[in-house]
């Protein structure tokens, strides 16, 4: 995916709940130069993750996090400024209207696509 660098010395939060994706995620953006935080797998964990970090350049975000939905999360991202991407299998209309502008990706996707959302495409 390397394309011109997209993700290198970026950091991304990856909250996700399930084990695969989320791995498939880290290791695509590490493979790429990015420092990945988490994945994390609970909005309690997410919450800290943003407060304890100095530095978030993006954040792909699952809905629902063991039956828990991931909206305050976008919040606190939103308040510091992070881009984030919904990437779920819920349809837009689950997203509450005050965050529908984030862009939204239904699984599944590739987390080279994710990243190019996030962080723009560069001339190949």
């Amino acid at each position: 995916m390397n394309r011109s660098g997209l993700l290198d010395g970026r950091t991304v939060l990856v909250v996700e709940d399930e084990y695969f994706i989320a791995d498939d995620m880290r290791r695509v953006f590490e493979r790429n130069g990015a420092q990945v935080l988490g994945p994390v797998g609970s909005v309690d964990d997410a919450l800290a993750v943003i407060s304890e970090s100095p530095r978030i350049d993006g954040a792909i975000l699952d809905i629902n996090l063991r039956e828990t939905m991931v909206f305050p999360v976008a919040e606190a991202l939103r308040a510091r400024g992070v881009p984030f991407v919904f990437a779920t299998g819920y349809e837009e209309t689950a997203i509450p209207p005050h965050l529908r502008d984030a862009v939204h990706c239904e699984k599944p996707v590739e987390a080279t696509r994710l990243a190019e959302i996030l962080f723009g495409s560069s001339a190949a």
